[in-house]
């Protein structure tokens, strides 16, 4: 089957790779640096957004400005890589990738210069037409603006594309390129957030590619 969007963007973090227990993990390691509570991969899962400062304002219970969210952020990064290499891909993570008919990229808000060689380290550079993190020093921001680049640099419409992954930002970054979406389960979004959004949803990644070669 010929998908009528030939480019699926996929994205990194929750999707790809099962990391929600290392990223539950290291948020609590920022909360812990200020006294915050500890949040569970479930509450995580239900509550976590972007920006995420605006989450980590609401867990806090108050505001976490500029410099505040910096000192979490790095905090969150150190606990983050300190573990990083128990991770692994989603079970079916290399068998959906096989899947897609089109050609196919990786989009991520994790640091580029730290995505590139981990992506290369599971075997999957060579799939990808263009592998793309968060070229600035903090993070916590929403996907859409990197989403317009990534594209940009592939010379591809929104209308040539489908992305995976596994949040409403996620959707909301493809939407505003004219993209389509579809929203995995398996990440760090509770699958009712998910469902109870008007874009197609999938237990699986092969599910989500099936799904994505069929929308117009």
């Amino acid at each position: 089957m010929t998908p009528a969007r030939h480019h699926l963007v996929w994205d990194w973090n929750g999707t790809l790779l099962n990391d929600l227990d290392l990223v539950v993990e290291a948020t609590n390691a920022a909360f812990a640096s200020v006294g915050g509570p500890v949040v569970t991969a479930d509450e995580h899962r239900v509550r976590f957004r972007r920006p995420v400062a605006e989450y980590y304002a609401e867990m806090l219970g108050r505001a976490v400005d500029d410099e505040a969210f910096g000192r979490l952020d790095r905090i969150f990064h150190d606990a983050y890589r300190a573990r990083l290499t128990t991770c692994e891909l989603a079970a079916d993570a290399t068998a959906a990738i096989a899947a897609w008919p089109g050609s196919q990229s990786l989009l991520s808000m994790w640091f580029h210069d730290e995505l590139v060689p981990t992506v290369h380290t599971y075997g999957l550079t060579a799939h990808f037409a263009r592998v793309d993190g968060l070229r600035a020093t903090v993070g916590g921001g929403p996907k859409a603006e990197w989403l317009e680049k990534h594209l940009a640099e592939l010379g591809l419409a929104g209308s040539d594309v489908v992305l995976i992954g596994d949040s409403i930002d996620d959707a909301d970054a493809a939407e505003s390129v004219g993209a389509r979406c579809v929203l995995y389960t398996g990440g760090f979004s509770d699958p009712s957030r998910l469902r109870a959004s008007r874009h197609p949803v999938a237990d699986t990644l092969t599910e989500a590619v099936a799904l994505a070669a069929t929308l117009p």
